[in-house]
């Protein structure tokens, strides 16, 4: 269930008032941009993916369900186009030549990362090359969980997917990165979700 001033947002939006759905924006923005940037792992494509989930959820508006969390079902908007996305680019790069996906992946910028962060730089450019070496299917489960913190339930509404299938695909994603990683690399990583590995 959505918050109560959300839920005004969102009427107002179906009546026809855009100035309720840049407060959906505002309230929103952080959020659906960071699980984007965590996805595609690039700041322009990040916010490009941003806002075609925003146009997406403008234009489906009359599809939310109010019963829902609205949160949920946005990042859920966000999290599909950004997997689309990813299937999107491996295609096409596959198709121009074989040099490894993640070697032209990584982030390459001097700028802070966009969230709060509790780990430096090199940490985060490390967990982002790792992250952009996994399916996009596997990288949507532990950005779910790492990141935002989901349960399984709550992940598996996102990804229109069951409990098991969320689980499953999250020990296969710890998997493959375990063998990307040794434990001794993991444990100087300092992230929770590399010392779990």
């Amino acid at each position: 269930m959505s918050d109560p001033s959300t839920l005004e947002w969102v009427n107002a939006a179906l009546e026809g008032n855009q100035d309720a759905f840049a407060d959906i924006v505002s309230a929103y923005q952080d959020s659906v941009y960071n699980l984007c940037y965590r996805m595609l792992g690039e700041r322009s494509e990040a916010e490009d993916a941003a806002q075609e989930a925003f146009l997406r959820a403008y234009l489906n508006l009359t599809r939310y369900d109010p019963g829902r969390s609205f949160k949920t079902w946005l990042l859920s908007i966000a999290s599909n186009y950004c997997i689309d996305r990813l299937r999107r680019r491996r295609l096409q790069w596959m198709s121009l030549d074989d040099e490894p996906v993640a070697d032209r992946l990584a982030l390459h910028s001097n700028d802070p990362e966009p969230e709060p962060a509790t780990l430096n730089k090199e940490q985060s450019i490390a967990i982002q090359a790792l992250l952009n070496e996994l399916s996009p299917d596997y990288r949507a489960v532990v950005v779910l969980r790492y990141w935002y913190d989901y349960s399984y339930a709550e992940i598996a509404d996102i990804m229109d997917t069951t409990e098991s299938a969320v689980k499953s695909r999250l020990f296969r994603a710890r998997q493959a990165l375990a063998d990307k990683l040794g434990s001794d690399s993991a444990a100087r990583l300092g992230d929770p979700l590399m010392e779990g590995l």
